[in-house]
């Protein structure tokens, strides 16, 4: 069975000017011809221009893919066996360069590294760089803080997305607690609000009972983050408040 010209240069995903091109140097001559003198390529052409592409890929020149294809001592075991051994060293030392490559780019991030349409994916309405001035003139010279930036400069989409699950897991928590009607101080609603406080310190920054208290507090006192919680059920800000108000002094009374 033989192939046209246009045929292999689709199997191959090159241009017929370079099969041409190939046949002209010598590289690649066509094993066949049709009645009408048009190019014919067989199983052994085939074989002969996947070595080349191979040797191409790896950036060696035409005159020395030539070179090693019509060695006489080579067979194409042998070829395969070096074209291996070439591809893996190019991928460890892609590997590597990709590795600096993220280096770079997490030592040049500054807080959520994701684009406007990341960001609307991950957070919906929320926009989290939208008090980003603020939080940095009231915190900017806290340790949370820093450590905070240190520990998120890295993050990618994936690790915001699975931030973000955490949360509205823990909400829904919340939400049933509530209509539930457990008391904010039972075991409960406090087992919950621990895990907000350790989920804080897992992904942001270190967060003992009595900032954990303060952020309560904050959650009513700051109608934003009240309006914001509340969304997901009336009175959740205050709730959550109040669960770990009494989470704290269960664990340092």
């Amino acid at each position: 069975m033989s192939w046209s010209v246009g045929q292999v240069a689709g199997f191959a995903g090159v241009t017929v000017r370079t099969l041409h091109h190939y046949d002209a140097i010598g590289l690649l001559v066509p094993s066949g011809r049709s009645h009408a003198g048009h190019r014919r390529y067989g199983d052994a052409d085939l074989d002969r221009l996947q070595q080349i592409l191979f040797y191409r890929e790896l950036g060696f020149p035409l005159e020395e893919v030539a070179a090693l294809l019509d060695d006489p001592d080579a067979d194409p075991r042998a070829h395969l066996r070096r074209q291996h051994e070439l591809l893996t060293a190019r991928i460890e030392r892609l590997q590597k360069m990709a590795a600096a490559v993220e280096q770079a780019m997490e030592a040049r991030t500054m807080g959520i590294n994701l684009t406007p349409e990341e960001k609307f994916e991950v957070f919906g309405d929320f926009d989290p760089d939208q008090y980003q001035e603020e939080v940095q003139e009231r915190w900017g010279d806290t340790d949370a803080y820093r450590q905070s930036r240190e520990r998120t400069a890295s993050y990618t989409k994936e690790d915001w997305q699975r931030i973000q699950d955490e949360a509205d897991e823990l909400t829904r928590r919340f939400v049933a607690l509530m209509e539930a009607g457990e008391p904010a101080d039972s075991e409960a609603a406090m087992d919950a609000a621990e895990d907000h406080r350790r989920g804080i310190s897992r992904n942001h920054y270190d967060c003992g009972y009595e900032m954990h208290t303060c952020l309560g507090e904050m959650y009513v006192d700051d109608k934003r983050f009240t309006r914001n919680i509340d969304q997901a059920k009336p009175g959740l800000a205050a709730y959550m408040r109040d669960a770990i108000l009494a989470n704290a002094v269960r664990h340092t009374a």
